[in-house]
């Protein structure tokens, strides 16, 4: 017998959290490694370099800026694993039961809801030319005419997949306690480069 039954479970949760299907971010993705390009140029001249002329306040300046550029255009993900949805934001990552999701609603960001609250990526959606002409009372596309469309029909999929597995109604009182399983985990990385990173920043200013 093996004596260590925890042992026996941790490849199954594992593999429960692995991603089954990974959505596409829909925007920023260029412009973000661009910028991230250009403030890692400006951290490396600064440090090998540093009696050419670069101050400190800059160097600090462009890690903040590096740190945002990662933080909100490359960093958020979305994806699905068996049992959750995973949207990877800003300092956050949010993993929400698929069983407990009522609504899922794409526009300029992707919009899940799952009980009392409102769960937002900005990883997926319309761009404002497409949001601003769908309000104006333009046709609907469909999955196979807008990526969005198919992010926002493809969770909704997923989400009724997982309700008919555990044998729940949408809208049910079971699917309410569900909401209760929501994880958010912060992105601490991020959340301390940042903070020191700003704080060197305004103090090389203050100095």
């Amino acid at each position: 017998m093996n004596g260590n039954p925890q042992g026996d479970q941790r490849p199954d949760r594992r593999r429960a959290e692995e991603p089954v299907e990974r959505f596409r971010p829909t925007s920023g993705r260029l412009l973000g490694v661009v910028a991230l390009v250009l403030a890692a140029t400006v951290i490396v001249v600064g440090v090998v370099d540093h009696d050419g002329g670069l101050p400190w306040t800059m160097i600090a300046g462009a890690v903040v800026f590096g740190a945002l550029v990662w933080s909100s255009m490359l960093r958020p993900r979305v994806w699905a694993t068996e049992s959750d949805l995973v949207m990877r934001n800003m300092l956050d990552t949010v993993r929400i039961p698929l069983a407990a999701i009522e609504s899922v609603v794409v526009r300029q960001v992707l919009a899940v809801g799952a009980g009392d609250a409102r769960y937002v990526s900005p990883a997926i959606g319309h761009t404002m030319r497409q949001t601003f002409k769908a309000s104006h009372g333009a046709p609907r596309k469909d999955a196979t005419e807008s990526y969005p469309v198919f992010v926002e029909e493809r969770i909704s999929q997923l989400a009724e997949d997982a309700r008919a597995r555990l044998g729940i109604r949408r809208y049910s009182d079971e699917q309410v306690a569900l909401a209760s399983g929501v994880r958010r985990e912060p992105a601490w990385p991020e959340i301390v480069v940042l903070a020191v990173a700003s704080v060197v920043f305004v103090g090389s200013i203050l100095v």
